[in-house]
């Protein structure tokens, strides 16, 4: 009988953390469906580089701020699961799509603080719970918070309250979840530079304050946070289950 490998969905997939998560995974032999917004080229480009590893990938459209479209979302999953993957599962749910948006608290407006609540909160609840029928027991839940929900850095009020209640979250699907199998951790990294920080790092001097108050004396990369995605899917770590695992190098210890 074929055994059929074991298959991770990651949102937010054709960039940053989610392309080197994506790539990361393709490396532990794990197939892999990644979710892009807009920037359908990246995320094939993603697919591209997958496969030629030897793995099978696919890309979705997919706005995670907008959980109407969730239910169609879920019914084109299913379909590409039975005729590209030859399932009606999949066994890890990476929940990385995010955005920036840097305020101080007194400037912070009602649509910046609604687009980060539906993005970084509300999607990733409801997309988890759309999921619960198609995620395979045993499978795990890896949801991405911040240093941020740790240390208080100005500007990041909305930001960090938002990550800070995604690990409260993670604690409650870990429990819920258990009679399934279903482990479900975070993963905190400290800033990283991808384009997702570019107009932060464009900042004179910010790379040498980063390395300042990182233990570590360096900002974090793509490649320090992949590998422990990809490990937390492994059989290695199947007893890690309602975790915060911060990433950072060490800041503001």
């Amino acid at each position: 009988m074929e055994t059929k490998n074991k298959i991770a969905l990651v949102t937010g997939g054709s960039r940053g953390l989610g392309k080197n998560s994506a790539l990361h995974l393709a490396k532990k032999r794990i197939d892999v469906i990644l979710t892009y917004r807009s920037k359908k080229e990246e995320a094939e480009a993603v697919v591209a580089e997958i496969e030629k590893t030897g793995q099978k990938a696919a890309a979705l459209q997919l706005d995670t701020g907008i959980v109407k479209s969730f239910d169609a979302f879920i019914a084109q999953l299913q379909t590409v699961l039975k005729e590209k993957f030859g399932r009606d599962t999949f066994d890890f749910l990476i929940n990385n799509a995010g955005i920036d948006a840097a305020s101080k608290f007194g400037e912070t407006t009602e649509e910046d603080f609604d687009n980060l609540f539906n993005i970084h909160l509300k999607g990733v609840y409801f997309l988890t719970q759309k999921s619960l029928p198609v995620i395979a027991d045993g499978g795990r839940i890896i949801n991405f918070s911040s240093g941020l929900a740790r240390f208080a850095t100005p500007g990041y009020a909305a930001y960090g309250s938002m990550k800070g209640a995604i690990e409260v979250f993670t604690r409650y699907l870990a429990k819920e979840l258990g009679h399934r199998g279903i482990a479900a951790n975070v993963v905190a990294p400290g800033i990283i530079e991808t384009d997702f920080t570019k107009e932060a790092f464009a900042h004179e001097g910010m790379h040498d304050r980063i390395s300042g108050i990182t233990a570590l004396g360096r900002p974090g990369m793509p490649d320090d946070i992949g590998g422990i995605v990809a490990f937390l899917c492994t059989e290695e770590a199947r007893w890690i289950n309602a975790q915060r695992i911060e990433a950072s190098g060490g800041m503001f210890l």
